[in-house]
């Protein structure tokens, strides 16, 4: 079933497959929900998995409002107004970059929408230093956005798998095109804002929380570290993959996730 909802930022797309406890995947920006069909029908198997698009992503692109930018700071409001309109049981949340930020922090402000957390190369803890905060500063701007982003895209997800090939091809189209470039700026300058920094009041999250990086990331494998050590109880596990790496690594994923979740 495909469907949208009303967000504070505009109508949001989403996708239910199969029956039983809810298991919702966010994905990273510039991308879509189609990020996850190496995994979603095996999920659907056991759980109800709902795959949406970002406002200015996937099918919700030409839905959203234009009273305010793209930023991760609304992204995670949009989930939080997502779950509240579907009216979720507590559910376990795939988050892959911007989309684990926003996971993140629902179980950090709505602690009774979520039942657990598995957050893949997560955003919302930046290992903050001049050359981290001139990178985001620089792309922040549209036409320095256009122009490195594709070539940033391949170097971040090391294409390994067909699917990964697809999705750097989508995402790096778009980042070419002036709208793309616009997003993907605007969400670069919103990884600045401090509500951004999630390291201090992680220690809240208390559901189970499995974190998952692919070393081969430009992204290095310090901030899983640090992901872990912020998130008490959490668990980390390393994959030869890059920034996507349920689509790099399809079976080891899952295996390492249905441990988990069982």
């Amino acid at each position: 079933m495909t469907a949208s909802v009303a967000t504070r930022a505009g109508d949001v797309s989403y996708t239910i497959l199969g029956e039983g406890r809810p298991l919702l995947m966010l994905h990273a920006s510039l991308h879509d929900s189609h990020d996850f069909d190496p995994i979603v029908f095996q999920l659907a198997d056991r759980f109800q998995t709902i795959t949406l698009d970002w406002p200015w992503h996937g099918a919700s692109r030409e839905t959203t409002t234009k009273s305010r930018d793209p930023s991760a700071v609304l992204m995670a409001e949009v989930l939080e107004d997502f779950v509240t309109a579907l009216d979720l049981p507590p559910a376990i949340i795939i988050g892959n970059s911007v989309g684990g930020f926003a996971a993140a922090r629902l179980a950090i402000t709505h602690p009774d929408r979520v039942q657990s957390l598995i957050l893949v190369n997560t955003g919302g803890f930046p290992l903050w230093n001049v050359f981290i905060r001139t990178f985001c500063y620089l792309l922040g701007f549209p036409t320095v956005s256009r122009v490195a982003l594709p070539h940033m895209i391949p170097a971040y997800m090391k294409p390994q798998t067909p699917s990964d090939t697809a999705i750097l091809q989508k995402a790096a189209s778009r980042a070419r095109t002036w709208e793309g470039a616009s997003v993907a700026a605007a969400m670069w300058r919103s990884f600045l804002d401090k509500r951004h920094d999630l390291r201090s009041e992680a220690k809240a999250i208390r559901v189970p929380t499995l974190i998952i990086w692919g070393t081969k990331d430009i992204v290095p494998v310090e901030n899983a570290h640090l992901v872990q050590k912020s998130i008490p109880g959490s668990q980390l596990e390393l994959f030869d993959a890059g920034h996507v790496v349920f689509s790099s690594k399809p079976n080891e994923f899952l295996e390492v996730v249905n441990k988990f979740l069982e």
